[in-house]
């Protein structure tokens, strides 16, 4: 047995659950894992509330380093006692030990700790693929990001910085905007006390951007749209404050803009593709062009409060849950 937080109805950070679970032994492809550092992301807020689905009871979590302790049969590539890390499917990374299958797992390098691989593994992987494969940042590009103090803003600002990009950023304090000009940002717009639209209009001069990566969702929609040069992209990856109305087709031809909603479960859909985004993503944090902000640690135990304080715009970076054990 070991302990995890559960799940058992969906509803508010209450109903996290500190319980022990029964794991088992891992079958055919599959590996046992000593999780050392657990990743907190927005999607497990969407999982507890039921707006993600999945049937309960069940065991919350999306990332997760850890040491491996058994493996499956069949399991080649991966041996006990390897350094790994994995971000995406299947949940329940909130736990002292997991069973994963051996293809989701990639390696953490020596240069890279646990507490860092399981903060940025989900949020680089998908920085990785937002800048360089939905859309192809390039030096002379300018691109807003929204909530750029957050897990994946800071990473998206200091990304695009490093590849020749002006970087234009929304906070909500004063506090995070000095975050965000550490990580890269050439300018900083604080949406709580300036229209982030009227603000992106003098900063290009009227040319608008040529992409805006949107994590924000209904609150913010529609003023990115209007922040797009001829041609720009409209990159949507999350709506912690609600779906965006309806988009009539028509609203995308005055400036043959692109819209688009990517899953990091479709980019990195085959094992190639994810060990690639991997690599590429802690070459850059060892290489110290990506720091990953692992602001706030939480007791695994403690996973509700960790959730509260999310929720309530409190946190900044990345949150990590640390196992008891």
């Amino acid at each position: 047995m070991v302990k995890a937080i559960r799940v058992n109805e969906f509803g508010g950070p209450e109903v996290l659950k500190w319980e022990e679970v029964e794991i088992g032994e891992p079958k055919e492809g599959e590996i046992r894992v000593k999780n050392k550092a657990i990743g907190v992301n927005f999607i497990d807020v969407y999982f507890r509330k039921g707006n993600s689905k999945a049937p309960v009871p069940f065991t919350p979590g999306m990332e997760a380093a850890g040491v491996v302790t058994a493996v499956g049969p069949g399991v080649t590539v991966i041996k006990v006692g390897d350094s790994v890390a994995y971000a995406g499917a299947p949940l329940g990374s909130y736990s002292e030990e997991q069973i994963l299958p051996a293809n989701v797992a990639v390696p953490v390098p020596p240069s890279i700790d646990y507490n860092v691989a399981a903060s940025v593994l989900l949020k680089g992987t998908t920085a990785q693929m937002l800048l360089r494969r939905v859309f192809k940042v390039e030096a002379g590009h300018t691109i807003l990001v929204h909530a750029a103090a957050g897990g994946v803003g800071s990473l998206l600002c200091q990304w695009g910085k490093a590849l020749g990009a002006t970087v234009i950023g929304t906070v909500s304090t004063e506090q995070k905007a000095a975050q965000a000009t550490e990580d890269g940002c050439d300018h900083v717009i604080i949406s709580t006390k300036e229209d982030f639209v009227a603000r992106v209009n003098e900063i290009t001069g009227g040319k608008g951007v040529d992409v805006v990566y949107d994590s924000i969702g209904k609150d913010t929609f529609q003023g990115s749209l209007s922040t797009l040069k001829t041609r720009g992209y409209m990159v949507s990856f999350g709506s912690p404050s609600g779906t965006p109305d309806p988009l009539p087709l028509s609203d995308l031809s005055s400036k043959s803009l692109f819209l688009t909603l990517p899953s990091l479960l479709h980019y990195n859909s085959t094992r190639e593709e994810l060990l690639q985004s991997a690599a590429e993503l802690f070459e850059n944090v060892a290489s110290g062009a990506l720091k990953a902000r692992v602001n706030h640690s939480y007791p695994l135990s403690e996973a509700a409060q960790a959730h509260a304080d999310l929720e309530a715009r409190k946190t900044s970076g990345s949150i990590v849950l640390l196992p008891d054990n």
